[in-house]
């Protein structure tokens, strides 16, 4: 079963990105994604947009806040 990598609206949290991806899952549209390592050590894989991924490096911060799409910090 698919499960969705994109993050929730009222989701919110912080962490390290720790690797970038991209793929055609579906053949004709390239998702972006990163790993990132939260303050408690969990892992989580999210979609983000292409203008962050290109911003962003390994071991940068990058902040969900609720109503608000991911961005760098």
């Amino acid at each position: 079963m698919f499960t969705s990598r994109k993050a929730g609206r009222d989701d919110a949290w912080e962490g390290i990105v720790t690797h970038k991806s991209r793929g055609m899952l579906d053949g004709s549209n390239m998702y972006h994604f990163v790993k990132v390592r939260l303050a408690d050590g969990q892992a989580m894989k999210v979609r983000i947009s292409r203008r962050l991924w290109k911003a962003i490096l390994v071991d940068d911060r990058i902040v969900k806040r609720p109503g608000a799409a991911p961005a760098r910090e």
